[in-house]
């Protein structure tokens, strides 16, 4: 074990490699790379130096902490003034149980409040970010840690998984998808046209992060149109949509995934979902997986009768400032 003097200090030029050695060290079931890393963090348009921590012992990083807050609005004008977030923060094993995470949060706390901030949450912070939230079973020590700090759980979404493999769609839906174009519905990809509608229901009617995906993947190239299954009705209405391959260009990673409440409970959503899954697994995915449904929901339902099973479960905590 190291024995000189633990020092915190900022991210600064040259940090990234030891950074990320140090977070896969500490967490090597999440492990990350120096260009993820950098991609989530270094490159997101509100990231500010000053608030990444690090904790340094003889030279080595043996742990880091980061505070966001917003710069640039997620919609609108809104900069959500009053919230601060702390998107990851972790400990290499050795130096654990020595008041260094104990440190490196409340730094982050500190600067968070120093900018204003009325609250914290850890970790759903938009538009990066590596894992939605705390995974207990996994951490433990630093769910205690949070919790002792004034966190509480005000989330509990789960990640599902779903084999690909041998997948065919189900005779059922697919003879409800024959009656559904019958009576003059569109299923299928949608072309530029349709992308106006599908990004104004995605922002309006659900999550404008959804939104910003969409419009940035198809404008960078990195979302073709071929991964997005859309509804639309007899009318030529948007009514949902479902698509893959959106973050992070990772082609098995589902979502998202949207339809009109009107419409929910008549089995629109599960054709959809089906669609999308014979895309991805004509597209060459063994499997389909994303890290956000909510608990109890009737999304996670209908994920849980296509075949998904929850293999992790996150918590999103928040504290007062």
């Amino acid at each position: 074990m190291s024995s000189g003097e633990m020092t915190l200090r900022r991210f600064a030029h040259g940090d990234l490699r030891p950074l990320a050695a140090a977070w896969t060290e500490a967490a090597p079931a999440d492990a990350i790379t120096p260009t993820r890393l950098r991609d989530l963090v270094l490159l997101d348009r509100n990231f500010d130096a000053e608030g990444l921590f690090l904790a340094e012992r003889d030279g080595r990083i043996v742990g880091a902490s980061y505070a966001v807050r917003r710069l640039v609005a997620h919609a609108g004008d809104d900069l959500e003034p009053d919230t601060g977030w702390i998107p990851f923060f972790f400990v290499i094993p050795g130096e654990r149980r020595r008041g260094t995470g104990r440190a490196l949060v409340t730094a982050a706390l500190d600067w968070l409040r120093g900018q204003g901030r009325r609250h914290v949450v850890f970790s759903s912070y938009t538009p990066n970010y590596v894992l939605p939230g705390l995974d207990a079973d996994r951490y433990p020590e630093a769910h205690a840690l949070l919790s002792s700090l004034g966190f509480a759980t005000i989330e509990h979404p789960s990640a599902m998984d779903r084999s690909l493999i041998g997948y065919r769609i189900p005779d059922e839906v697919a003879e409800r998808v024959a009656a559904l174009r019958a009576e003059g519905w569109y299923l299928g990809h949608p072309d530029s046209d349709d992308l106006v509608a599908l990004i104004d229901l995605a922002g309006t009617q659900f999550n404008s992060d959804w939104a910003r995906a969409i419009r940035e993947g198809v404008v960078s190239g990195s979302l073709p149109l071929e991964r997005i299954i859309i509804a639309k009705n007899p009318d030529g209405q948007m009514i949902g949509w479902a698509q893959h391959g959106t973050y992070e260009q990772v082609i098995d990673r589902f979502g998202p995934f949207g339809v009109l409440p009107s419409s929910r409970g008549t089995g629109l959503g599960k054709v959809i979902l089906h669609l999308t899954l014979q895309n991805m697994a004509a597209l060459g995915a063994h499997s389909a997986w994303f890290l956000w449904a909510d608990e109890g929901s009737v999304a996670s339902r209908l994920y849980a009768t296509t075949g998904f099973t929850a293999t992790r479960s996150f918590h999103i905590l928040r504290a007062e400032l």
